[in-house]
């Protein structure tokens, strides 16, 4: 297991705002040579603390700009209930995340579509037409002042 000390901590900071940074410029910002920058950082990829790099896209230029939180309540709690439902939202594509929680729900998903029509599709045409489903509540994204992830 790689050690996550300070030096480690700034490089995963500073890799998480901007991915593409050179090594160069990675080093300078967390006071290193660039060897020994390099190495640190291969050193977290091979150990999966670092398990990929992603673009962030800009999801309102591609015409995907209305988000919603849904929760997801099963009529059945059994795994081959859960199995079906996780099977039908690996094939929505507008289903950019899905967690299975505790509580008094058992999922949550993050939408991304065009706008309110193609949300009303998707909760109406996809999510209301599946067996497993028996609640579900829309919380519509009206801004995000902070959203850290990639």
């Amino acid at each position: 297991m790689t050690n996550i000390d300070h030096i480690n901590e700034k490089i995963l900071r500073e890799l998480s705002r901007d991915g593409r940074i050179s090594n160069l410029e990675l080093a300078e910002r967390v006071g290193l040579s660039p060897s020994a920058c390099l190495r640190r950082v291969q050193e977290l990829e091979r150990t999966k603390i670092i398990s990929g790099y992603r673009a962030v896209l800009n999801r309102a230029a591609m015409d995907a700009g209305f988000v919603a939180y849904i929760t997801v309540g099963l009529n059945d709690h059994s795994k081959t209930s859960q199995a079906a439902f996780e099977r039908s939202i690996w094939a929505a594509p507008q289903v950019r995340e899905c967690h299975n929680v505790t509580g008094t729900i058992e999922y949550l998903l993050r939408i991304e579509v065009a706008d309110l029509t193609a949300y009303k599709y998707f909760h109406t045409e996809v999510l209301g037409t599946l067996p497993q489903v028996n609640a579900i509540t829309s919380y519509i994204v009206m801004s995000s002042p902070k959203d850290e992830r990639a």
